[in-house]
């Protein structure tokens, strides 16, 4: 899953950009996910479920053509991502915001850091430009960033992972410890694991999952296993 940002200050067409880019990347094939950055609450307080929300309910969900939750707390962001992924599998997400993130990024103004590879004035965007911009995207993007540092991908650090694909080193190609297999998470911490231990997660608990009558319950497809722990043994 390749992560994107659009940044840009205030009323520079963000969000319009995230929609073109988004439009675009599905037309290619592409599964794509969004999540937009917001310094303020979002306003549910006139339908059903934000009355849920204020009457205290620690979590809200929303099921009918489509479905939502919302919580009282913030998530950070990189737990979000991975949540997503894991529900959805997902080829892309573009971030709406976002400034301070270590990802490609396309400015919408003059901000600027060492991962913006353009800016762009969405008023003079053409679909020319546009499909040069997804292209970029696509070239220089990458998945999250595990600060492994393991060295698999043939570079010291992740950090120098990262600057080679901002700057388009095409032998950057791929993290070698990214991988959307196997999901670790402790108290709502992403643990990230390297090839080996992710390997080792993974054959363990298909070895024991496989070992069980699964089919009797309708699952014998083994396309996702989920497996929830709860150490509750300190509580009281």
């Amino acid at each position: 899953m390749k992560i994107i940002a659009v940044i840009g200050t205030k009323n520079t067409g963000k969000t319009t950009l995230v929609t073109q880019i988004v439009r675009e990347l599905v037309e290619r094939g592409f599964e794509v996910g969004t999540v937009k950055h917001s310094h303020h609450h979002f306003d549910m307080s006139d339908s059903d479920t934000g009355k849920h929300k204020k009457a205290g309910a620690a979590i809200v969900a929303g099921i009918g053509e489509e479905t939502f939750f919302t919580m009282n707390e913030g998530m950070s962001w990189d737990n979000v991502l991975s949540t997503m992924n894991f529900i959805e599998n997902l080829d892309i997400v573009v971030l709406e915001g976002f400034k301070t993130s270590r990802y490609a990024k396309i400015s919408t103004s003059n901000i600027n850091d060492e991962y913006t590879i353009a800016n762009v004035k969405v008023k003079e965007m053409d679909d020319l430009k546009l499909k040069s911009i997804v292209d970029l995207l696509l070239e220089r993007s990458y998945g999250m960033i595990k600060d492994l540092n393991c060295k698999k991908c043939g570079f010291d650090s992740c950090n120098d992972f990262v600057k080679a694909k901002i700057n388009g080193i095409h032998n950057a190609t791929t993290c070698k410890a990214e991988s959307d297999e196997v999901l670790l998470k402790i108290d709502n911490n992403v643990i990230p694991l390297n090839p080996f231990v992710r390997n080792f997660v993974k054959e363990t608990i298909l070895g024991m999952v496989k070992s069980l009558k699964t089919d009797e319950f309708g699952a014998n497809e083994f396309e996702k296993i989920e497996l929830l722990i709860r150490d509750d043994h300190d509580k009281k």
